[in-house]
């Protein structure tokens, strides 16, 4: 009985292309259409693991862990200086679904630079704040803005330590006045006491005490 053989099937040329194309573990750079491009590691066609990606319209470089596409884990954001074409640093932390959030420190560029926590891309959490002024704010943020308990304290070393609301002042605190040797406790709301007591505190070492001193009732 005569034997007949069938031809094998053969795979289409597209098939054999297309799971080369696949980028899964640790590849050389790849460029996108808009002409970013990303050095790292991927999994099923996603950046996951370690990379740097470096963004063609800004500049921009984004160098740490990536998860699924996204950044997400421990990294650092620098951004070219217009003028002198050196990267600055803006941000170095964590982050969670491409946005800040853990632990992390970013610089502005007016010299101003937060060192603490992040959720959802804004400061919330504890934190540190120090500003263009020289005055420094260290509490709790909301959202972006001291809410909760905190301490400003100023370039000329008056402070401020009580309440916080939507970056105001709000609730109970102190206010020393360390230049003048006095001391002022009391209720705030939106930035203004409203009542509270003044008195006199560390008035020999203040460098501008007032005139007179204030009476003991």
């Amino acid at each position: 009985m005569p034997i007949v053989k069938y031809p094998r099937a053969t795979e289409p040329l597209w098939r054999e292309w297309d799971r080369k194309a696949q980028k899964c573990g640790l590849r050389h750079t790849i460029y996108a259409v808009n002409g970013d491009q990303y050095t790292g590691e991927w999994l099923d066609n996603l950046k996951h693991g370690k990379g740097t990606q470096i963004w063609k319209r800004t500049g921009a470089i984004y160098s740490g862990d990536w998860k699924f596409g996204k950044r997400d884990g421990y990294g650092s954001y620098s951004i070219p200086d217009p003028i002198t074409k050196e990267y600055k640093k803006v941000y170095t932390g964590w982050w969670k679904n491409d946005r800040k959030c853990g632990y992390g420190a970013t610089f502005y560029p007016v010299g101003e630079r937060y060192e603490g926590e992040w959720s959802d891309g804004l400061r919330s959490g504890w934190g540190r704040m120090y500003y263009r002024d020289g005055s420094i704010y260290e509490g709790q943020w909301l959202e972006d803005q001291p809410d909760g308990q905190g301490m400003l304290r100023l370039s000329n070393e008056n402070r401020y330590e009580g309440g916080w609301k939507d970056g105001k002042k709000h609730g109970p605190g102190k206010f020393f006045y360390l230049d003048k040797g006095q001391l002022f406790e009391g209720i705030w709301a939106a930035d203004i006491p409203k009542c509270g007591i003044l008195i006199d505190f560390g008035r020999d070492e203040a460098p501008a005490p007032t005139q007179y001193p204030i009476p003991k009732v």
